[in-house]
């Protein structure tokens, strides 16, 4: 028989070189010499060609078959011929444990789930006995409904404790914090837990947000084996759920201990922490660490960066991100997209809108529409907004979802065609919820239609579709045309369902600490000195012309008692704070959990004119961005 041209022109000569003869002189490596170079090969066409020897010389025949067949299984999968590598359970003859274990493996870790079922099923139909590795396989295609059947199997066949697989069992039950009592039970009847396992069922504590018990069990993993996995998994927790200082805090642990180091996970989650509270110049200082340390700065890195500096109040940066960013999905211009939007540019949001599809060819998707949508309900754009909203079924085939619906009311609500928004929730193909009807309320509120308002608080409080917000915005209509009666029925009410009003917080960054100031607060430890500068301030504001607003003020107190309440806002306790404590000239970012009031507004234009500072603030709805008495709002929030 002639040499291969395909062998012989592809591995090297002395490695042919064998017992093994032909009639033209070639010699075929021995099997075990095969099964070394197929776990040594760097490329899929040198597996072909070992693949092909094998069948022209009958080695499927051979003792050592089996092996071979695994070597090749692996190969092709290594250099992703996931079909190849599968095809080959198919076309052998009573495959044997390993074969149908390895293969059930492939399938599972490339998301072919029903494959990889497939193939389980047909390893019990052969009586073969699954064992460990079988089940650490099939346990990665299992979801939270099928993992139980197979968790049956594996008590059947006595691997219930064996770490691996229990290990598995936990990852699966944790899934998104799934079946946290399933996982639980599991993870404490392991006798040997590994960081793996202990990882898992810190994720499914952390995904259901029970964060205490994610940490407790945390804290008892011993420090010398925590991998930088378990330590992102506790800080995205954190972030996740509510605890961006908490987040922060664990980060600033991890770099102090020196090891593990941190990765993209670590920095996103972190980022993520920043954005909630406004932390800039811990953001910045992430942003340095990352370059300092060579994190890849990955897609996901940049987005999460983008994000941070939109939303703690430094679009600048943001954009210098974003147009540094090498390659951009369409999530991250998305993140854009929003940035410009929160802080007022609407131009630029619908710039780029078009951009990302002229210039990146990207598909806007449903997110983007969010975006977009805000941008418009920001500015006012009335007609684009609309417009921009039947494109989203007419041109791009994607259907409205409760958040653009949010968006399209927002929008029609503060140009004052209330009845339009009103009959657009009443016609929605989804249930409003009390976010939506909350939009439409404040728009009440803002064009002083009490009526209106009345009657949709009512139809919503027989109906069950209200939060502590509807009540307010109620409770505020009421006091707008001084019915304090109306106001006492509200609160009287809220008392009864134990429904208690969200707490106004306004937050400052200072030397890389957080501040957060309530309204009348003498907390903070320099409180004597923060009055003094709110007293000097609202002197000095008067002495411009300035009169207090006090028909925001929606208890029925005295005019003096009400001039007093407005003075002591949340938002005006932390810019006096930061003034006291900034160098002068220096640009100011309060944050604030609900909407900014309107005597606030006009006070902080008035502080920025003054003072000759930027205040840049952050409410419920955008950025407001106070310049030499004026806002970029234009008065329209």
């Amino acid at each position: 028989m002639a040499s291969s041209p395909i062998l012989t022109t592809s591995l090297p000569q002395k490695q042919l070189t064998t017992s093994s003869s032909s009639a033209a002189g070639f010699r075929l490596p021995p099997p075990e010499k095969l099964a070394v170079l197929l776990d040594k090969s760097e490329s899929v066409d040198l597996v072909k060609q070992i693949h092909a020897a094998i069948l022209r010389r009958n080695l499927f025949l051979h003792p050592y078959h089996p092996v071979l067949n695994l070597k090749l299984h692996r190969a092709y999968a290594s250099h992703g011929k996931i079909h190849h590598s599968l095809s080959l359970i198919h076309q052998t003859i009573d495959p044997d444990l390993f074969l149908f274990s390895a293969a059930i493996n492939t399938a599972s870790t490339n998301g072919l789930r029903d494959q990889a079922f497939l193939l389980y099923f047909q390893l019990l139909s052969s009586e073969t006995v699954p064992n460990e590795f079988t089940f650490s396989s099939i346990l990665k295609s299992c979801s939270t409904q099928s993992v139980k059947a197979v968790h049956t199997h594996v008590l059947k066949f006595g691997l219930g404790l064996d770490p691996y697989v229990a290990t598995g069992l936990v990852d699966v039950y944790a899934r998104g914090g799934g079946d946290v009592v399933s996982a639980q039970k599991v993870f404490d009847r392991m006798p040997e837990r590994s960081i793996v396992s202990s990882t898992a069922m810190i994720t499914c504590y952390a995904k259901q947000g029970n964060v205490e018990a994610a940490r407790a069990l945390f804290e008892r993993v011993p420090e010398t084996e925590r991998d930088i996995v378990s330590w992102n998994v506790m800080i995205d927790g954190y972030a996740q759920h509510g605890f961006p200082c908490e987040a922060l805090m664990l980060f600033r642990e991890l770099l102090a201990k020196g090891r593990p180091k941190p990765d993209e996970i670590t920095v996103v989650a972190t980022l993520s922490a920043c954005s909630q509270i406004g932390a800039l110049e811990s953001g910045r200082w992430i942003h340095v660490f990352i370059k300092r340390s060579r994190i890849r700065v990955n897609v996901k890195v940049c987005t999460a960066l983008i994000d941070m500096y939109s939303k703690c109040g430094s679009l600048e940066e943001a954009v210098s991100v974003f147009n540094d960013a090498p390659r951009k999905d369409v999530v991250a211009w998305n993140a854009m997209i929003a940035g410009y939007a929160v802080h007022g540019y609407s131009q630029d949001a619908l710039r780029l809108f078009d951009e990302m599809q002229g210039t990146a060819g990207l598909q806007p998707t449903d997110i983007t529409f969010v975006a977009t949508l805000q941008a418009c309900a920001h500015a006012g754009l009335v007609e684009e907004g609309v417009r921009m909203f039947e494109s989203m079924g007419q041109e791009y085939g994607i259907k409205p979802k409760i958040e653009h619906y949010g968006c399209l009311v927002s929008l029609l609500g503060r140009a004052g065609r209330l009845k339009q928004a009103y009959e657009i929730i009443k016609n929605m193909e989804m249930e409003a919820d009390s976010v939506i009807w909350s939009s439409l309320l404040g728009s009440c509120k803002l064009r002083g239609d009490f009526v209106l308002g009345k009657e949709i608080t009512e139809y919503l409080i027989r109906r069950n579709i209200t939060n502590s917000g509807t009540y307010v915005l109620l409770s505020n209509m009421y006091a707008s045309v001084s019915d304090y009666e109306g106001v006492a029925k509200v609160r009287s009410l809220m008392k009864e369902k134990t429904i208690v009003k969200e707490p106004g917080v306004s937050a400052i960054e200072v030397d890389d600490r957080v501040h957060e100031f309530r309204a009348g607060d003498r907390n903070h430890l320099q409180s004597k000195e923060i009055y003094t500068m709110v007293r000097k301030m609202s002197e000095r504001i008067k002495s411009c012309g300035y009169v207090p607003d006090t028909d925001a003020v929606l208890q029925d107190l005295e005019e003096t008692e009400k001039e007093e309440s407005l003075e002591v806002h949340s938002e005006r306790l932390a810019i006096a704070y930061g003034l006291i404590s900034t160098k002068p000239g220096s640009p100011l970012r309060i944050f604030k959990n609900l909407r900014v009031c309107s005597d606030c507004h006009t006070v902080t234009k008035l502080i920025s004119k003054i003072t000759g500072r930027k205040i840049v603030m952050r409410d419920r709805n955008r950025f407001h961005h106070f310049v030499d008495g004026s806002c970029s709002c234009g008065d329209f929030w």
